[in-house]
């Protein structure tokens, strides 16, 4: 392809799909750390994130933002929702007009509420914006496993032209011009799979899980169509989709947190032994607030805020859920 492209954020996320851009494009990828650059760079590894994968051989890592942004026709945004606005102020002083901006991020911002691409529109007004979610746990896509990914923008002839950019052997990525669904989809799923988490770290069975998981896609839709996304995007990758992987598989941070959190252990120590960002934890007391103003009821988000806040116990949490009071399967409870 002609195109070139940026990416800024060195964890497990940004590297993979850089490293992916990389079979497609020429790509450099931003880092903070100096020697997760250096390591990039000569060795094609990025150990501290992803420990023993192996890179694609052309992608090129910096620690400067503007070499990583200046010149670029693409760039991917693979930083977390508490430094989103800043790194991307930063880039606003490289980048060339009208070029597309890309989402990795699965998350709202603190304070605002607002979803990473409102941030996008709101520092680089006019420029094309867009999310790359869906079921993507990092370890298993750089190990080469087959994976699918939903590409969101609003300009349909945008998206699949930058569909080929990140689509790559075994990673298939399909496009969606529901952008707001898409988005919200990621980062609503968080905070569901920690509650899944709590109930796996108390014991509870697959019966369990499955309730669980399915009531909060309910929850999940309910707040997202609200919200202005699509019904049946729910019901894709970037909802039932992303939802099931993260609510099960060991690798989901968020998983993790309520695992640990059944399990007794206070959540800034999980928290504080944990490499990378559970978005879920940070997103809580947001999409609560969200729930609210657009009049959505959220019990499971209401229940895992709860215990994030020290309100409640887990135990005392998950003992709620089931035993909400029982209606319509399509009202909330």
């Amino acid at each position: 392809m002609n195109l070139k492209a940026g990416l800024l954020g060195g964890g497990s996320w940004g590297t993979t799909v850089a490293s992916l851009i990389a079979r497609n494009a020429p790509v450099k990828i931003w880092a903070r750390c100096e020697e997760t650059v250096r390591e990039i760079n000569e060795s094609h590894r990025n150990s501290k994130y992803l420990p023993g994968a192996t890179l694609n051989g052309k992608l090129v890592a910096t620690h400067s933002i503007g070499e990583a942004v200046s010149g670029c026709d693409v760039l991917v945004m693979g930083v977390p929702s508490q430094h989103f606005r800043a790194v991307l102020e930063q880039a606003a002083e490289h980048i060339r007009p009208w070029v597309p901006v890309i989402s990795l991020t699965k998350g709202l911002e603190a304070g605002t509420g607002l979803r990473m691409t409102e941030i996008i529109r709101a520092v680089l007004p006019g420029y094309p914006v867009g999310v790359l979610t869906g079921p993507n746990l990092a370890r298993e896509i750089i190990s080469g496993q087959a994976a699918a990914s939903v590409m969101a923008m609003e300009d349909e002839i945008i998206v699949r032209a930058l569909q080929e950019l990140f689509h790559s052997g075994l990673f298939r990525v399909y496009t969606n011009t529901d952008l707001v669904g898409c988005e919200l989809g990621g980062v609503l799923k968080n905070i569901i799979a920690i509650a899944v988490g709590m109930g796996d770290g108390q014991g509870a069975g697959d019966n369990t899980r499955a309730a669980l998981i399915t009531r909060g896609l309910a929850e999940i839709t309910r707040l997202g169509v609200a919200m202005g996304g699509r019904p049946e995007t729910f019901a894709g990758l970037a909802g039932m989709g992303d939802l099931i992987a993260t609510c099960t598989s060991p690798q989901s941070r968020n998983r993790h947190v309520g695992f640990e959190l059944g399990k007794g252990r206070p959540v800034d120590e999980i928290l504080g032994e944990m490499l990378m960002v559970a978005e879920g934890v940070k997103s809580a007391p947001t999409v609560m607030a969200l729930g609210e103003r657009y009049g959505v009821e959220m019990p499971i988000t209401r229940d895992v805020y709860a215990v994030l806040q020290g309100e409640r116990t887990p135990r005392q949490a998950f003992r709620g859920l089931l035993k909400a009071t029982v209606g319509a399967e399509s009202e909330p409870g």
